[in-house]
């Protein structure tokens, strides 16, 4: 699977709440949760960003509070992959459970400038940048991250495992 998109480039340490500020946690996953997406840094990323667009950030992404809303809005946004010299684990891990590519690659922000169109190869796990014929190595998704995000996220692998669809929290413990 190859996934291409033009380069969105942050630095390091950008944290959830740069992501996704605080007052939007409470949006559902779409269209308004996505044109908040990476408002703390630059309101004008998710309205000027295209859909399959790449976001490319350095050391220690996701920093901050493990709230899964923040790889949420990026997804609503349209971003198709999150590739970052290092994540946050539990940024990370939320990413692969909703479904969000999100692979590492060392040297990624010296090698990928802003607007660069950019080729990811899942399968031989590197990212091409095409202006400049640079490829860089992906750190692979594991075999069990890579059937999670095939599937669209946790849930939808674990209710294609079972065979049958998971009782929700609130018919299984009735509503509050």
């Amino acid at each position: 699977m190859k996934i291409s998109g033009v380069a969105w480039c942050l630095g390091d340490n950008v944290s959830t709440d740069e992501i996704l500020p605080g007052r939007y946690i409470g949006l559902e996953e779409g269209p308004e949760l996505g044109s908040h997406a990476l408002e703390g840094i630059s309101p004008a990323i998710s309205s000027s960003m295209s859909r399959g667009d790449v976001l490319i950030g350095g050391h220690n992404f996701g920093t901050g509070s493990s709230r899964e809303s923040a790889p949420k809005a990026l997804r609503s946004a349209g971003f198709s992959a999150v590739v970052a010299e290092s994540f946050a684990r539990i940024f990370y891990r939320n990413c692969i459970n909703i479904g969000l590519v999100a692979l590492w690659c060392e040297g990624v922000t010296e090698a990928v400038n802003e607007g660069d169109s950019v080729v990811i190869d899942l399968l031989d796990s590197r990212l091409l940048v095409e202006a400049t014929k640079v490829s860089l190595p992906l750190l692979p998704l594991s075999p069990f991250a890579h059937q999670i995000v095939d599937s669209g996220g946790l849930v939808p692998y674990a209710k294609s495992r079972l065979g049958r669809s998971l009782v929700s929290d609130s018919e299984h413990w009735g509503s509050a």
